[in-house]
């Protein structure tokens, strides 16, 4: 593979596969003319209402919308989220978006960077990103900065804050609480437990000198 993507051989753009090779998956629908071309990328991981409502708002902006959603594989999202990120892997979340009603298509191992050979290829119109943070590429540079030279990058503010590494610290703050209430409820039911051993111990004590006043 050359630089930007491009066979030396047949000059021929390589892009991995999308939806349309799983068809059974996906919308089964080409873009037709007059159709808005939408691109989103990420990760989409574990893929809840934050990511439903802001691809809610990217297919309202545009009358004949056609939402290509780009997946980035596990160890691009493991590069720039670090945490031992994603927590599902690119299969389950590529099926996962596909279920969503406003995604018509999925780029499976989508490249970080939105390039120029990218937006070429889908005939992108538009690029959009929710309001979450944009982590720099490799070399520094802005994965947004080709189609926000071409005018075609837009931030979407979904107007829900919930994030995965919210869903995750809950998950974790909830564990922690109910290992908490566990050790706290042994702790109690093995005070009951000693209380009567010791109270069982005393019984016994007693009962012996009573034993030797019967025997004498």
């Amino acid at each position: 593979m050359g630089p930007k993507g491009h066979s030396p051989w047949t000059g021929v753009s390589q892009f991995l596969q999308t939806s349309q090779k799983i068809i059974q998956f996906a919308s089964g629908k080409e873009p037709q003319p007059g159709d808005t071309i939408i691109y989103v990328a990420g990760a989409f991981d574990l893929f809840h209402i934050g990511h439903v409502d802001f691809l809610e708002k990217v297919h309202k902006l545009a009358e004949r919308p056609y939402i290509i959603a780009g997946l980035h594989f596990d160890q691009e999202v493991n590069l720039y989220k670090g945490k031992n990120y994603p927590i599902m892997n690119v299969h389950e979340r590529t099926l996962s978006v596909l279920a969503c009603r406003y995604v018509s298509e999925v780029v499976i191992g989508a490249p970080y960077a939105v390039s120029a050979d990218l937006l070429d290829h889908f005939k992108v119109d538009l690029v959009c990103h929710g309001k979450t943070e944009v982590v720099p590429d490799r070399d520094g540079s802005d994965p947004y900065e080709e189609p926000k030279r071409r005018g075609v990058f837009r931030l979407v503010d979904s107007g829900n804050n919930l994030t995965t590494d919210l869903i995750v610290e809950r998950i974790i703050k909830n564990r922690l609480e109910f290992e908490a209430r566990n050790q706290k409820k042994e702790a109690k039911e093995l005070a009951v437990l000693e209380a009567m051993k010791r109270r069982e111990e005393a019984k016994q004590k007693a009962a012996v000198p009573d034993q030797e006043n019967h025997e004498s």
